[in-house]
């Protein structure tokens, strides 16, 4: 009974301290990639980046053949606001929230996690030919320990694959394909 009575202390207590300890972890976590797109313009990347449709240009899961995507109808712009990405098992709706010339806003929401927002920034370099392409990505973490611990690698485990969307964008605005 005595060591029942000993591992159930020692096991709360360690759920205390980790608790206490995520405390002083944001909840709020970005990643942070960018690229330099050589030889384009920013309405370029704009009208590459504003329209889930173009994104089969690009991005690596629209160009995926596994991956199955149904955009929404065309607003009057002509452009889809929203389109939902079937992935293997796991399906996700993108929406745009905001948009003007210098700015993206969308948001990725998982089926079974928390939404991502997500900005793309679109800056002309003065005097070049050259675009600097920032994607930042804000993940919103609930107060349990491990989601926040899971925050510390975030940029680790995500990064990646922001970073493989930007060089195909770069790639396909540089070489036309």
């Amino acid at each position: 009974m005595r060591l029942i009575k000993a591992f159930l202390t020692g096991a709360i207590g360690l759920f205390v301290v980790m608790t206490l300890l995520s405390l002083l972890i944001p909840s709020r976590v970005k990643v942070s990639r960018t690229t330099l797109v050589n030889n384009t313009t920013a309405s370029k990347v704009f009208y590459e980046v504003s329209d889930f449709h173009q994104w089969k240009h690009w991005h690596p899961v629209f160009k995926s053949g596994d991956s199955k995507i149904i955009f929404n109808p065309p607003s009057i712009t002509g452009k889809s606001t929203y389109c939902i990405i079937t992935y293997g098992s796991t399906s996700a709706r993108l929406s745009i929230t905001y948009i003007d010339s210098a700015l993206i806003k969308f948001t990725l929401k998982p089926e079974t996690e928390s939404a991502i927002e997500n900005e793309i920034h679109i800056v002309s370099i003065p005097n070049q030919d050259n675009v600097q392409v920032e994607w930042i990505a804000i993940n919103k973490l609930k107060w349990y320990p491990w989601e926040k611990f899971y925050g510390i690698f975030i940029d680790k485990l995500t990064g990646p694959g922001y970073e493989q969307a930007l060089k195909g964008l770069k790639d396909y605005l540089e070489t036309g394909h």
